[in-house]
């Protein structure tokens, strides 16, 4: 039976989304804090909960998964600064507010941080 990939698109050709989704999650972890609209927002916890996950280990094979992603910059900030915030905790190290629409056209804008 045929089942879809749960992914969004963006409507953005695949080397361009997975630009997106980089530019997007680089400035969320350098900022610890978003504002952006409520699919974005969705998108960058579920990929942020996953590299931090990832992080807590702060082993070689960690740093290396990370380094494909991220700058060594960005990487090192994300093993040193934000994951041992979360050792003890086992999921949901991100959270998203809802604010309402946008004015100019109406879209659903939200909030994604870093749990404290």
């Amino acid at each position: 039976m045929y089942k879809s990939k749960k992914v969004k698109k963006f409507s953005r050709e695949k080397d361009q989304r997975k630009a997106f989704k980089k530019l997007l999650l680089v400035s969320f972890f350098e900022k610890g804090k978003i504002k952006t609209t409520e699919v974005r927002a969705k998108e960058i916890k579920r990929l942020a909960d996953k590299f931090i996950t990832d992080a807590k280990k702060g082993d070689l094979s960690a740093r290396r998964k990370l380094l494909k992603y991220f700058s060594p910059k960005t990487t090192k900030k994300i093993i040193e600064e934000i994951a041992p915030l979360y050792l003890e905790r086992k999921g949901g190290y991100t959270r998203v507010i809802k604010l309402g629409r946008r004015k100019s056209d109406g879209a659903k804008m939200a909030i994604v941080e870093l749990v404290k």
